[in-house]
C-alpha cells in the first residue's frame, strides 16, 4: 500500500496529498459549521434552562472548531468556502433526510451521527502528517455531548420503556443514512478516498479496504447504541 510522503512539510508539498488534506479540512469545516447550527437549534428545544445552557456551550465549542479548520485552510492557501462547497450537498442531504422529530431524536442524532462521522475521520487521520493529524484530533474531541446525550436518553427510557423502541429504530435509520453519505463523499472525491485507505498515489478506490473501514464504523455504532441503552 503506497502512503503519502513522510514528513509534515514535505508531505504538503506533494500535490495529491495536499489536495486530499484540503478536501478533508473542507468536509470537517462544513461538518463543524452545521454541528454548531444544529446544537443551537437543539438548545432552543431544550426542556430546562440547564440543558439549554449546556447545549449552547457545546455549540460555541463546535464553532471554535470550525474557526480552527477555516484558519488552517487559509494557511494552506485554500479558499475555505471553495473547500467546503463540494461537501455541502451530501451533508445537507443527510440532515434533510434525518430531521429529528423531537428533543430525544435530536440527542440521539448528535451522539450517533456525529460519532459515525468522527470515527470516519479518525480512520483517515492515521495517514496524515503530524500537524494535520493534531488538528483533526483536536476538532473531533468530544465537547461534552456524548455524556449529556447518554444521560438524558437513558433517563427517558427509564421513564417510558416505549421510548427505547422508537429511538432504536431511529438510530438504525441514522446509521444507514450516514454510511450512504460517507460512501458518496468517498466515491466523489478521488483524493480523499485514496487518503482514507492510505494510497494517496493510487487514486482508484480500494473497495476491500473501504469495506473494512465501514465494518469498523458499524462496530463502533453498535457500541454507542448500547451505551444509550438501545439495540442496534
Amino acid at each position: 500500500m503506497a502512503e503519502q510522503p513522510a514528513g509534515g512539510v514535505d508531505a504538503l508539498d506533494h500535490p495529491p496529498y495536499r489536495a486530499a488534506v484540503v478536501d478533508l479540512l473542507g468536509v470537517l469545516a462544513y461538518g463543524e459549521l452545521t454541528a454548531f447550527e444544529r446544537l443551537a437549534e437543539d438548545a432552543a428545544l431544550a426542556p430546562t434552562l440547564n440543558d439549554k445552557a449546556q447545549l449552547a456551550a457545546m455549540a460555541a465549542a463546535e464553532f471554535h472548531h470550525f474557526e480552527r479548520l477555516r484558519d488552517r485552510l487559509v494557511q494552506l492557501g485554500a479558499d475555505p468556502s471553495a473547500a467546503m462547497t463540494p461537501f455541502r450537498g451530501p451533508l445537507d442531504e443527510f440532515h434533510a433526510h434525518t430531521a429529528p422529530a423531537d428533543w430525544l431524536e435530536g440527542l440521539v442524532k448528535a451522539y450517533v451521527g456525529d460519532g459515525i462521522a468522527a470515527d470516519f475521520y479518525r480512520e483517515v487521520s492515521a495517514f496524515l502528517d503530524a500537524d494535520t493529524r493534531a488538528l483533526v484530533v483536536e476538532v473531533l474531541a468530544d465537547t461534552g455531548h456524548a455524556g449529556f446525550a447518554v444521560e438524558r436518553v437513558r433517563a427517558a427510557i427509564t421513564g417510558d420503556a416505549r421510548v427505547g423502541g422508537r429511538l432504536a429504530l431511529w438510530g438504525r435509520r441514522l446509521m444507514g443514512e450516514a454510511l450512504s453519505q460517507a460512501h458518496r463523499v468517498a466515491a466523489d472525491r478521488d483524493a480523499l478516498s485514496a487518503l482514507i485507505v492510505g494510497a494517496i498515489d493510487q487514486p482508484s478506490m480500494d473497495l476491500a479496504e473501504i469495506g473494512r473501514v465501514f465494518a469498523r464504523l458499524t462496530e463502533n455504532h453498535t457500541k454507542r447504541m448500547a451505551a444509550l441503552g438501545l439495540s442496534a
